[in-house]
């Protein structure tokens, strides 16, 4: 019927699209509603996607058949690979994207993913079957039925704008908040609260003056984030490094007795590792100057985003400060920062399915969970897509290990710990790094991809040709013999010790100094080799890192192996654990909280100590035995 739906999701950002596709191309007839079909996917901050953490992410949810990485792709502008100076493990992509490109290639997805239906129209109301959600009421009066609903409202609900003594209700600059909606959930028990995150002054490029910045290019052998056959990036724009100074710090400072952020009329709390420029001259006021990035947002515009300049003080206050730094002394601006605070709801109150714990069928992605970030928001979607899917066809929801991804790590901090502040992916977060490069992000994830209905069969078959032929690269260097005289000059260049006797090509390259290059250059056998079997650039590296980390992965496998039995023990839906006076009071009150379903989940809420969790393992252990009696 026209009104009746599979899965409804509100909202046309980055975690609304992964959601609306994935569970369109799995099956299902999907409604996807958005305020505004002009302003799907927009990069509302920096025009880039990826970086340090976010970029595996993204990798991760092209691994399973997610669309972000292939969009970026298509619409890129400039590539680097940050972090090469540490090992794989910290390698992230980060791309630069044409903004407009990026939101128009989403558009062209959605309206040509077959059971996808799109409406311009903002729901007010979750309609309500007994304590289910069971479909939307809009703004133009449409009552709308479906069997899941998945929320992605990104910043909208109740969202508030502050520029300096300037506030006014709004989503993003330009573009209306969401009402009624955030209040009706808080009156199903939804827990409500409030974040603040902010963006910087847009400038015109015509105006800035170039040479006196630090230019930043993009890599000389750009990389993709897919791992399909997506476009080779050509002609790369700059980004460009500037820097604040103490002059630019005291004209800011003159702002302060405006700035709604320290004069109190701010009151959610803001993101912690992306700070405004006066947050940060504050909380670093030894600091003489702060790195600035303007990166441009397309190729076919002059407007220029400056990365690390967020601020909601006074327009003119920006505009004085900005005079004073390097290159933008007659800068003209588009438009200036600003600051939006908006409602999200305490992730612990989902299951890692993202499915409410309090109103079943409804699904909660993106920002309105509390976190940051056009990666994060999205592999959200993915999963509450994948997941409201799953439910439909009477399946076990998907739930990723912190060992598979760091979309599991995310999900799991979100259901377990909660945020504080918004939540922003680091590399730090994960404790199996190792495991989790870039690089390997299909090997973990796209056969689950394949298993889901998500991987055809064709790139399928390109998957597993690409790792017979890693294969035969790691077998080949550990079953070869090299002349110690043909690596000896290479070792002297390197400042290595040389050798004094024949060894097996995977020792030579287990040397730090010697990467796999080096013995492509040097060896002509394992050059031709590669020759033969057709090896290309990312399978090499690929093998390199293999043979360089493989006491290290195998050390963290092992690692996993031994605390995945915690997560193999169950802990009962109704167990009362306030009457268990074994645990601290504070592990009773968050346990109580969070409701974890097993033991490994309960080790990681904050608060509970090996102490508790060992307490919880007698208590089973008892239940165990005196219930066999």
């Amino acid at each position: 019927m026209e009104n009746h739906y599979d899965i409804i999701v509100v909202g046309a950002g980055h975690a609304g699209c992964e959601a609306a596709v994935v569970s369109a191309r799995l099956g299902h007839q999907v409604l996807l509603v958005t305020m505004n079909l002009a302003m799907v996917a927009q990069m509302s901050c920096n025009p880039a996607i990826g970086g340090i953490a976010k970029g595996q992410i993204v990798r991760e949810i092209d691994a399973l058949g997610g669309m972000t990485g292939i969009v970026t792709d298509h619409t890129m502008i400039q590539f680097r690979l940050l972090n090469r100076s540490k090992g794989p493990a910290m390698w992230s992509p980060r791309a630069q994207c044409d903004k407009t490109h990026f939101s128009l290639y989403w558009r062209n997805i959605l309206e040509n993913t077959p059971n996808l239906h799109l409406r311009q129209d903002t729901v007010t109301e979750l309609i309500m079957d007994g304590n289910a959600a069971a479909g939307v009421k809009t703004q133009l009066g449409k009552t709308l039925y479906a069997r899941k609903v998945i929320l992605t409202n990104g910043t909208f609900l109740n969202g508030k704008i502050h520029v300096g003594e300037v506030n006014f209700s709004g989503g993003r600059i330009g573009e209306s908040a969401s009402f009624l909606l955030s209040d009706q959930l808080q009156s199903l028990g939804i827990t409500t609260r409030k974040l603040k995150t902010g963006t910087p002054v847009r400038i015109d490029g015509r105006t800035v003056d170039f040479s006196k910045m630090e230019e930043q290019p993009g890599e000389e052998n750009p990389g993709r984030f897919s791992f399909t056959n997506t476009p080779i990036l050509h002609r790369q724009l700059s980004c460009w490094i500037t820097y604040t100074n103490e002059q630019v710090h005291q004209v800011l400072q003159k702002g302060f007795e405006k700035s709604p952020m320290f004069q109190g009329r701010i009151q959610g709390v803001g993101p912690r590792y992306c700070p405004s420029i006066e947050d940060k001259i504050v909380r670093f006021s030894d600091r003489t100057r702060h790195q600035l990035f303007l990166e441009p947002e397309g190729r076919h515009t002059h407007e220029y985003y400056l990365n690390g300049f967020s601020s909601s003080l006074p327009e003119e206050i920006q505009v004085e400060a900005m005079h004073l730094i390097p290159g933008l002394e007659k800068a003209e601006i588009f438009r200036p920062g600003y600051a939006i605070e908006y409602d999200y709801f305490d992730p612990t109150q989902l299951n890692f399915s993202l499915e409410s714990k309090v109103v079943p069928n409804l699904y909660l992605a993106g920002q309105v969970n509390g976190t940051t970030g056009y990666e994060e928001a999205a592999c959200q979607g993915l999963m509450a897509g994948i997941n409201a899917h799953l439910s439909l066809v009477g399946k076990e929801p998907l739930v990723l290990t912190r060992a598979q991804a760091y979309i599991g790590v995310l999900i799991d901090d979100l259901v377990t710990k909660g945020v504080q502040d918004p939540y922003r992916m680091f590399t730090s977060r994960a404790e199996y790094r190792i495991l989790l490069r870039q690089d390997n992000a299909d090997a973990r994830l796209t056969p689950i991809g394949r298993s889901l209905g998500l991987i055809d069969d064709e790139r399928y078959d390109a998957f597993l040709r690409k790792y017979d032929m890693q294969d035969q690269i790691v077998t080949y260097l550990r079953q070869h013999t090299t002349h110690y005289l043909t690596l000896n000059e290479l070792l002297e260049k390197k400042e290595t010790s040389p050798l004094t006797q024949n060894v097996k090509l995977e020792n030579v390259l287990l040397r730090p100094q010697i990467t796999i290059h080096d013995l492509m250059d040097y060896d002509l056998d394992f050059t031709e080799f590669l020759r033969q079997i057709g090896a290309d650039e990312e399978q090499i590296t690929n093998a390199e890192t293999y043979i360089k980390y493989s006491t290290y992965i195998q050390k963290e496998e092992e690692l996993v192996q031994h605390l995945s039995n915690l997560d193999n023990i169950k802990l009962p839906e109704n167990l009362d654990y306030q009457s268990i006076q074994s645990l601290s009071k504070e592990a009773r009150e968050k346990l109580s909280k969070v409701r974890p379903v097993n033991l490994g989940q309960a080790s990681r809420v904050s608060g509970v100590s090996p102490a508790d969790i060992t307490a919880l393992m007698i208590l089973l252990r008892v239940k165990a035995t005196g219930s066999r009696q």
